[in-house]
């Protein structure tokens, strides 16, 4: 019987002693509940724990509290060769002697498969990863995408219940990482096991995910589908490192379930938005977030929500224009996307125009002060 979650870590801590003397928890009280089959992502900047969390599920580190559980079985101290988990590092590892087929073969090796077994599967992941053909090769023969194709490769021929990768796609030039990305996901999708994936690029997470965990000092900030994460961040942290967002300080005049009113000091004016931050109160002091693609410059004020500001700076980026405002010495970003091909300077906004912002109560964010 198939238990619920391919992977579990329960109320996990990893303690290290620093330098000095000190007690660091580079993991600090960690539950996640990944499903089987399912692309989840540990995200976060370095030193957030992301890695660490992984190489706890892989067998590298041992927790110095907690559990990790994997397909229902308690394995957090259990050593790596006895766990059905398979790890693609960032730097490949590997072995620049061997070809190919002796990189991807080597684990089959060691377990003392026989030849015809090593030779069928070994040419059924050359097949899953489209470099058949390339047995004879060296690893310094192929490409960076080709190298991390063949480190999947032999993380995959030993049938791992989950595969951990850890930033596999970080070495490679950015188009070559989006085209891998969109493969990953495909592979992850074809073969229906669990793809457990560190990264520190969140554009990368939201592509590839099914569930992210936002991640820092140690703590999940957040975990959800990428549009949960991206439409209602938990708190400030989230909101700011997932993607671009206009921050303003106020206070709760009025709340409801779907609405509250709050006074922005910066603006001298109240703003209405939606409550996503749970227990918040009338009075309390929160923070208000807006995304720049949901501002929008309108000629037709609304009656909430509507700003006079004055453009301090453009910026044209091909697939969008940022513009700069100013609203009362508080800068806010715009993003508005470049529908119409165009070349005329006219239909651009210019540094100095006065322009009306209209911010809609359903894209204005209200959450907890940190």
């Amino acid at each position: 019987m198939t238990a619920e979650f391919a992977v579990e870590l329960q109320d996990v801590v990893k303690r290290f002693i620093t330098p000095e003397g000190n007690a660091l928890n580079a993991v600090d009280h960690v539950t996640m509940q990944i499903k089987n089959g399912e692309f989840f992502s540990m995200l976060g900047s370095s030193g957030c724990g992301k890695t660490t969390s992984l190489r706890m599920i892989a067998g590298f580190e041992w927790p110095t509290e907690g559990e990790v559980y994997i397909e229902g079985k308690a394995m957090g101290h259990t050593p790596p060769f006895q766990r059905k988990v398979n790890t693609v590092f960032q730097s490949y590892a590997l072995f620049q002697h061997l070809t190919v087929f002796q990189n991807i073969a080597f684990g089959l090796e060691m377990e003392g498969a026989q030849k015809d077994e090593i030779e069928k599967r070994v040419k059924h992941v050359l097949e899953m990863v489209q470099l058949t053909g390339m047995e004879r090769r060296k690893p310094k023969q192929l490409s960076g995408g080709q190298q991390q194709r063949i480190a999947v490769a032999r993380a995959l021929v030993k049938v791992p219940d989950v595969l951990l990768l850890d930033e596999p796609l970080g070495a490679l030039d950015l188009k070559l990482r989006k085209d891998m990305q969109l493969e990953l996901k495909a592979l992850q999708q074809q073969l229906g096991i669990t793809f457990v994936y560190v990264t520190h690029d969140q554009e990368e997470a939201m592509t590839m995910s099914d569930r992210i965990a936002v991640m820092s000092k140690g703590k999940v900030q957040q975990m959800g589908t990428p549009v949960e994460i991206y439409e209602r961040p938990a708190n400030r942290f989230v909101a700011d490192f997932i993607g671009d967002s206009n921050f303003f300080e106020g206070r709760i005049k009025s709340l409801s379930k779907n609405e509250a009113v709050v006074f922005i000091p910066d603006l001298k004016a109240e703003v209405t938005g939606i409550p996503v931050s749970q227990g918040l109160v009338t009075g309390e002091e929160i923070t208000v977030s807006i995304r720049p693609e949901k501002v929008l410059i309108s000629e037709k004020p609304m009656n909430q929500n509507t700003f006079r500001g004055r453009v301090t700076n453009t910026v044209y980026i091909g697939t969008d224009t940022h513009v700069y405002v100013d609203l009362m010495g508080k800068r806010v970003k715009v993003f508005e996307q470049n529908r119409i091909s165009r070349l005329d300077p006219g239909s651009f906004y210019t540094v100095g125009q006065d322009v009306t912002l209209v911010m809609m109560p359903e894209n204005v964010l209200v959450l907890k002060k940190e």
